[in-house]
This record gives C-alpha cells, structure tokens and sequence, in this order.
C-alpha cells in the first residue's frame, strides 16, 4: 500500500509593521495545513518509517511521549489511515485529556509508565515486543528516518530564503533541514529555537548526526522556564499574532519560535533586504493542554 498523501504546505507572507520599518520580508511554511492530526513535522517524521515498517512485513507501530504529545496523536492517526496498529507508552501517571481521547478514538493501545521506567525505552519495547512484531519509533520521531524524512520541507521551497527559523524539541527537524542546506552548499542561514532548558546542547547532536555547525545559529534563551512552560509575555505575544494573522500558533513550540524571530528582528539580527521563512512545525493540539493560561489575559 502506498504511504504517500498530497502535501500542501504553502509559504505564506506575513506583514507587519516592524518588517517594513526594518526593511525584511517574513514568510511562513505552512506545514501546519498538510493534515488535521499528522500535521506539521510530524508526518514528515513518520512517514519512512511507516513505509520501512510495511515494506518488512510489521503492522504495528510502537512509540513514546507525554500525555499532551503531538507526536503520539499524529501516529495514532497515521496508523489508522495506512492500517497499522498503534501502541504508546505514555510517561507519568495515568490521566485522561482530550488527546489522550483522540489517540484512543484513532485505535491506539495506550500504557502509562513511572518516570524511571521511561528513562530506558528500548527495554520497555524489548519487553513488550520480544519477537520483534513491532516498530519502534522513539520520542518525538527523533530518528536517522526522522531526519530524512525532514529534509523533503527545503526541497519543496518555492522561494530563496536567506534566513530559516523553526523551533526544536529532539532536533530533528531542525536537522533535516540543516543537512538539506549544507548538502546544497548555500548560505541560507538556519536559526533554531530550543524550547527545552539547555536547547545549546542540541549542537553536540548535530554532530553526532554528522552535520557540521556551518549555516547554523542556536537561540537558546526563548524557553521562557523549559519544555511547556509560559510566561505572561509569551502568551499575550500568542494572542497578538494570532489575531492579527489569523495564523494559530501555540505556547510549546510555534508560539516561541514567532517570540524569538520578532525579537531577533527587533535586536537588528537581520540584514536589511533579507527574505526569512518561519518554519510553522504544527502541533495545535497542544493548545488544548494550556487554553486556561490564556483566560487571564485583557480581552479573553
């Protein structure tokens, strides 16, 4: 069975008045827009493996997160639109919430394990899956395949970009495309947001995944306190793009990464007359893990 499904991902412009007083043109990828629920990186994450697991033969694909995980509702999705089962670990205690609900709507087997358990998860599937019946996907799709499968976002590009900016969480995506550009030989500019605590170590894994430091800048003070922590600044920044661009983007990661281009444009970090693109890597489901946080803003 073929894996594939059309991908629409156009690159919108953005306008604001900061970008002409600055002399910048600011577009945006709408990765977003390919699919409801295997949206954004995501698919891009999963698909080969979706289609090295069918091509041997394995009709169940086994994977990791958190209990308000992108990547765990995206493959519960992708599971059942190519007919493969689907089985997460979930870290923490056992909870319901609307995505957990989603995943188990789309057909996915979910198993709630403690914090320490979690830490070794190539146990946790050897023990589960000992006759090697299954797929291991890690974490937020971090993978070789993973990257791989992100580096299909710059050969789609329409347009010349001097400057590239996405968030990170495992970095994947953010390779994928790094690898893209240096294996082009340009000098498009990849500038990465960190949304975890120490995003500078993210370098160490470029060059463990054999990409050189050359066309890439870490920005590693957006976190605003770590992996799904806000602050009031970052959530009234979320409020005011949203609503002047009608483009939803999210506390996690989306949110952060729009906080650090309009501060970096602010701080002059762009030459005048430059094209940059902000990678929208997807994930909106996280919203619904934070909406309350958003009540106490002026006018929601």
């Amino acid at each position: 069975m073929d894996v594939q499904f059309p991908i629409y991902s156009p690159e919108h412009e953005i306008y604001d008045p900061l970008f002409e007083e600055k002399n910048l043109r600011v577009f945006i990828k709408r990765d977003d827009m390919i699919h409801p629920f295997i949206s954004g990186n995501k698919w891009r994450k999963l698909k080969l493996h979706i289609e090295q697991a069918k091509s041997q033969g394995i009709n169940q694909l086994v994977t990791f997160g958190g209990a308000w995980s992108n990547h765990i509702l995206a493959t519960a999705a992708a599971g059942a639109q190519f007919q493969l089962k689907t089985y997460a670990f979930i870290r923490g205690e056992e909870v319901s919430n609307p995505v957990l609900s989603m995943c188990k709507l789309f057909g996915m087997q979910l198993h709630f394990v403690d914090r320490e358990s979690y830490r070794n998860k190539e146990a946790l599937f050897q023990q589960a899956f000992p006759a090697q019946e299954a797929w291991f996907i890690d974490e937020g799709g971090r993978s070789d395949l993973g990257i791989e499968g992100c580096v299909s976002i710059y050969e789609e590009l329409k347009n010349t970009y001097q400057h590239i900016i996405l968030a990170a969480g495992t970095g994947t995506t953010a390779a994928g495309l790094l690898k893209a550009i240096q294996s082009q030989s340009n000098d498009t500019q990849l500038h990465v947001v960190p949304v975890l605590k120490l995003g500078d170590s993210l370098a160490n894994d470029f060059k463990t995944w054999g990409l050189a430091s050359k066309n890439l800048y870490l920005h590693a003070d957006y976190h605003f306190g770590g992996y799904a922590k806000t602050k009031p600044e970052l959530l009234a920044f979320i409020q005011s793009f949203v609503s002047k661009t009608g483009i939803m983007i999210e506390p996690v990661y989306t949110g952060k990464m729009m906080y650090g281009l309009y501060d970096l444009i602010k701080k002059d970090q762009f030459k005048p007359g430059s094209h940059i693109l902000a990678i929208h890597t997807g994930g909106l489901t996280g919203f619904l893990g934070m909406y309350e946080q958003f009540g106490a803003l002026p006018g929601i």
